[in-house]
């Protein structure tokens, strides 16, 4: 028992109600359930392979893994996307996220697939939308949704709906656990409170660390191209991006290519399948992190934890340029089967296509030219007869005819 949780809880920052876990385990000796739900809006990037990662590991251990891919989240989530484009980013997701695991090697025959608008939509459903919406407080649920849900200056009511149906989307997928980054604890501790109330069982919470992003401070997030890589992304770009991201000499914390090496690059590498029979079963081997560095700097390099490779980072004994230089190898390398099964498939290049087409540039709009107005017209009229009155009284002082006509040519002249 103590091997599975070690493997379910490991490289997780914070586990709720752990309790629930080893009751299912110990006492009902049953596999654990667990869901993680994403909502398919932006381009998934690198940082989605934290999550793969896990999922790697709810395999290993023997749990019943369901994918969530919350169609009426995304459209919830300030309208980011409308509902015919969310349609086709939910095949997308489905399909980026199958050979995101297969080109880790992890199998994904016991993966179950769930969109939410299957489910949501329901009689049942709706009514625990309703029933929930009379416990939970405004403030409560905008709170739950702060960290996930975009933050704008006249939020939508939508948003407030968001975290309700997360929450209520443990029930209806029949679960013991949720996992998600530590960005959605809000929403857990909202769904442990109000759950019970609805005569609904309390849930245990899985949280993996969010892995910084490659500028200074935030995470990798699909509304930051500067923060990210995409997994389409190719070698060339890989490259560069690596390049360019922040990492200060001998500076550990808040390091994101060390994070990304502590919750990716080396869990990866530990990832081996074994055929049982017909069966493949994921088995764990040792982590590797290895960088080809040139023989003038000391030669090529091996890390077989991240304690040894942090302790060399502060030391300066590992410099930022080796390092990067071992990321992008390695992250190019997870990559390869995924660009390959892109660029080789049409339908997957049709698809993606459609889920993100380009967007739209609005031609700039002609200048229209004035029109005069009828009260313009009528004013200048009146300035016209002023003037021309004015130059004919000039003769009383004493001019010739000759100059109040020249006076008056002139001023029809001027407007």
């Amino acid at each position: 028992m103590a091997d599975i949780l070690n493997i379910i809880t490991q490289n997780l920052q914070e586990v709720l109600n752990e309790q629930i876990i080893k009751h299912v385990i110990e006492v009902e000796q049953r596999p654990l359930k667990i869901y993680w739900g994403t909502a398919p809006t932006g381009r998934p990037h690198c940082g989605y392979f934290v999550p793969m990662t896990k999922i790697a590991h709810f395999l290993q251990a023997g749990c019943h893994v369901k994918i969530l891919l919350a169609d009426l989240h995304a459209f919830l989530d300030n309208m980011k996307a409308p509902l015919d484009l969310v349609a086709y980013r939910v095949k997308y997701y489905e399909r980026i996220v199958k050979s995101m695991l297969t080109s880790i090697g992890v199998p994904i025959d016991k993966l179950t697939f769930v969109v939410g608008s299957t489910y949501q939509l329901s009689e049942k459903y709706t009514m625990d939308i309703f029933r929930m919406s009379s416990l939970v407080t405004q403030n409560d649920a905008k709170r739950a949704g702060a960290d996930v849900v975009k933050q704008v200056e006249s939020p939508l009511l939508s948003g407030l709906i968001y975290p309700l149906m997360q929450a209520l989307d443990e029930q209806h997928l029949d679960v013991d656990v949720q996992f998600g980054g530590v960005d959605q604890r809000k929403i857990f501790v909202l769904a442990e409170e109000y759950l019970p109330p609805l005569g609904y069982k309390k849930r245990a919470h899985l949280m993996n660390p969010m892995v910084p992003g490659l500028t200074q401070g935030g995470k990798m997030s699909s509304s930051d191209p500067n923060s990210k890589i995409d997994l389409l992304d190719n070698a060339k770009t890989v490259n560069k991006k690596i390049a360019s991201a922040f990492c200060a000499p001998g500076v550990v914390e808040g390091n994101g290519l060390i994070a990304f090496v502590e919750y990716v690059l080396l869990p990866i590498s530990k990832l081996s399948v074994t055929n049982i029979g017909d069966e493949k079963l994921l088995v764990e081997k040792e982590a590797k992190f290895f960088i080809d560095r040139p023989e003038k700097w000391g030669g090529p390099i091996e890390y077989s934890s991240i304690e040894q490779l942090k302790e060399a980072f502060a030391s300066d004994k590992l410099s930022p340029q080796d390092l990067k230089q071992g990321i992008s190898d390695a992250l190019n390398k997870l990559l390869d089967p995924i660009r390959e099964e892109f660029n080789n498939d049409p339908s997957f290049k049709e698809l993606e296509a459609k889920a993100y087409p380009p967007p739209v540039v609005a031609k700039p709009a002609k200048k229209k030219e004035k029109v005069l107005g009828s009260k313009y017209l009528e004013a200048m009229e009146a300035k016209k007869k002023r003037e021309t009155e004015k130059a004919l009284g000039a003769a009383a002082t004493g001019d010739s005819v000759d100059e109040v006509a020249a006076k008056i040519l002139e001023t029809t002249i001027t407007e």
